[in-house]
């Protein structure tokens, strides 16, 4: 469909209300008017568009984005996870997993897994988002399948290797692309939706296990092998899926007319937090912003929160079927009963978005969410087992849940604090690297020999907490105080002063680090 004429606008300074209302004019009247090209201002072109539009805009992105990323997210997780579903369906028989053997399977993917995830999101700025994520897509499901046909320990330690290498990518791409769609306080409950599929990948991969495993003995199979084989033959098919139809960025995206793209960009740019100067989701990564993204301390800070999640998380899923089991269930019926453990934590996952976007807070939830898993590690700890069989299960919901629910708070509170792009997708991808070193911790604290009481998993697990509680607290003290101390610098310069300081480039380059921005809490 042909472009509406573009119409020509005196560009002067003009009454708020008045500006609003023309510029609205001008929308109704040229139809798919290209308002920046009209004249317009970034702020004007955001005014332009009433809120229905607004909202109808943003479902649109939803459904193009959301469920593609969520569907992914689910995919790998379960092919990362889905080894504890294979222990207890014949894996560590076969393969004569003893000792600490079968942690060391765990270990091995989470180093190459926490090692090129900062490699790989710069990867994400100089190449098309769709390819690379294809690739990442394709690698990880070839040796998902091939995992299925290992014979020795030495061959799943290898596949294992492999596997953390090619998944290593897509968390952090996924966040990553989800922070130049949305605006602060809108990214995490999309980012929910998207973390929920991890949470809903545990009850899901204890689902398909427990079907799968059913095919013992096809084409001189175990049960195991084909869970590995079957999981990992559909991130190959969703490889050429996404290649086509994953969105890389509002710039290019095919399902927007011109004036939307020009919203979303534009509204976007204005997200300093006081609505004042500008940042930038299309800026060239350049040396100084991979120094930033390493050199800010709130990042590391972050990271103890990030490990709390990944140390209880991964520690938990993999040992949760075992754990169930040896409270007295039998292993295809421990399957079925981790399912409602992830689904409450899901609903967790979901809660605390909505009310962390709703309250423009993230902080608060975090802190909420390690006590609650505190309460389920004590509790756990303080129970005599195999006695209580019934308490024991009710409080791993408890622990599920509070490792689960407050990830994506944790994430949003260092994506939303951090600007240009580029620093963002080195800083988020330092976060998430150094991060998921904790699964290394996490799959080497629940061990075979202290089962079923487990004190090194959920000891640790609690110490993790109470040191995440208080990394939290340090980050609302040390932002606000940041807020405050621009708040005040602003305050005692007028206007001609500020704008005199810098052009606009700068207040770009400088990103959150402009006495513009505001640092969410």
């Amino acid at each position: 469909m042909a472009e509406a004429p573009i119409q020509d606008v005196e560009h002067v300074d003009h009454d708020p209300v008045e500006l609003e209302k023309s510029a609205a004019d001008m929308v109704k009247a040229g139809g798919g008017l290209r308002t920046v090209d009209a004249g317009l201002e970034a702020d004007q072109v955001v005014l332009a568009l009433d809120k229905e539009r607004e909202a109808r805009i943003l479902r649109k992105v939803d459904w193009h984005l959301v469920p593609l990323l969520s569907f992914l997210y689910l995919i790998g997780y379960v092919d990362r996870s889905n080894i504890g579903n294979a222990k207890i369906a014949g894996m560590a028989t076969d393969l004569n997993l003893q000792g600490l053997m079968y942690n060391t399977a765990l270990t091995l993917f989470f180093v190459p897994y926490a090692l090129f995830e900062v490699p790989s999101n710069i990867m994400l700025k100089l190449i098309r988002p769709s390819i690379w994520i294809s690739i990442l897509l394709f690698s990880w499901g070839i040796v998902m399948t091939l995992m299925g046909i290992v014979k020795t320990a030495q061959g799943l330690y290898a596949a294992r290797f492999f596997l953390g290498f090619a998944e290593a990518g897509f968390f952090p791409a996924s966040t990553f692309l989800l922070t130049i769609w949305y605006k602060r306080y809108e990214v995490q409950r999309r980012m929910a939706v998207f973390y929920a599929a991890a949470t809903l990948a545990g009850a899901f991969s204890g689902l398909l296990a427990f079907a799968i495993q059913h095919m013992a003995g096809k084409a001189g199979l175990n049960g195991w092998n084909w869970i590995f084989i079957i999981e990992g033959i559909v991130p190959v098919l969703m490889s050429f899926v996404v290649w086509k139809i994953l969105p890389d960025s509002p710039e290019t995206a095919k399902f927007l007319t011109n004036e939307e793209k020009e919203f979303i960009i534009n509204r976007l740019a204005l997200e300093t937090g006081t609505g004042r100067g500008r940042v930038t989701n299309s800026d060239p990564i350049r040396w100084h912003h991979v120094v930033e993204g390493f050199s800010d301390w709130r990042i590391w800070c972050g990271v103890v929160c990030f490990w709390v999640c990944t140390i209880g998380t991964y520690g938990f899923t993999s040992t949760a079927p075992t754990i169930v089991e040896q409270l007295g269930y039998e292993s295809a019926k421990a399957q079925l009963m981790t399912v409602p453990i992830y689904v409450f934590a899901l609903g967790l996952v979901i809660i605390f978005a909505w009310l962390s976007d709703r309250l423009q807070q993230r902080t608060p939830f975090i802190i909420a969410g390690f006590v609650l898993a505190s309460i389920g590690l004590i509790a756990e700890l303080a129970i005599p087992h195999p006695r209580m069989t019934g308490v024991s299960y009710f409080f791993l919901f408890l622990i599920a849940g509070g490792l689960f629910a407050p990830f994506m708070c944790i994430v949003c509170l260092i994506g939303n604090n951090l600007a240009p792009s580029s620093k963002r997708a080195v800083g988020l991808a330092v976060l998430i690297s150094v991060g998921n070193l904790g699964g290394i911790c996490g799959s080497n604290i629940f061990l075979a020999k202290q089962a079923p009481r487990y004190q090194a998993g959920y000891g640790t697990c609690l110490g993790i907490c109470l040191a995440g509680i208080v990394a939290a607290y340090v980050l609302r003290i040390a932002y606000d105080r940041e807020n405050k101390r621009r708040d005040a610098l602003v305050a005692g310069q007028s206007e001609e002063q500020l704008q005199g300081q810098y052009t606009e480039q700068q207040l770009l380059d400088l990103g959150d680090q402009s006495l513009y921005f505001r640092y969410t809490l």
